[in-house]
């Protein structure tokens, strides 16, 4: 397997369901912020939502921090608005949920099951360039937390404006990080 960590994101053009209308996003409308493409399986399940939601509550802080999260499953637009207008859960949701029928995404960042014609549980986080920083797929039955891929984005933020410098496990913005040197070869 090619690893597809600093490669850029795919050329894509979607339709999606954000803020109450049909918008289409491109590639182009992902460059110059950091992103987070969060895919899942499909609308109307049952570990979805509760992943949708958990994410929906770290939107605020997400965009504070300059980041854009674009979820994705492969249903249809239509479908986004359907699941947002018959389930309270969903209605919190004030990021843009991109239609991939095709599956075209969901192939290009290589979390297609082909069996099912769903995507697996793909993170992928992008730097203001396009460049893929953070990888994380799982099992569609494994649901994710919000809250670890926030500090996941704090660490690649941080580690983007601070040239030399390193995290190491659980850091925490505010923590100290390392300057990887002879130094420190065997002393960790």
């Amino acid at each position: 397997m090619e690893t597809i960590i600093n490669s850029h994101i795919p050329e894509f053009k979607v339709q999606a369901f954000h803020d109450g209308k049909f918008v289409t996003v491109t590639d182009k409308d992902v460059l110059g912020k950091w992103a987070v493409f969060f895919f899942y399986p499909a609308d109307f399940t049952f570990v979805c939502p509760t992943e949708l939601v958990d994410m929906a509550d770290k939107y605020d802080k997400m965009k504070a921090m300059g980041v854009e999260v674009y979820s994705v499953s492969c249903d249809t637009h239509f479908v986004h608005k359907a699941w947002h207008d018959a389930s309270e859960s969903i209605r919190q949701i004030k990021y843009p949920m991109l239609a991939d029928p095709k599956g075209l995404l969901a192939r290009a960042f290589g979390v297609m099951d082909e069996d099912s014609g769903m995507a697996y549980r793909g993170t992928f986080v992008s730097d203001p360039e396009g460049l893929i920083k953070l990888v994380e797929i799982q099992d569609s039955s494994i649901g994710r937390n919000a809250d670890e891929l926030l500090r996941k984005v704090e660490a690649a933020q941080f580690v983007a404006s601070h040239p030399g410098e390193v995290c190491p496990a659980k850091w925490k913005e505010g923590s100290a990080t390392l300057k990887p040197s002879i130094d420190l070869v065997g002393k960790i």
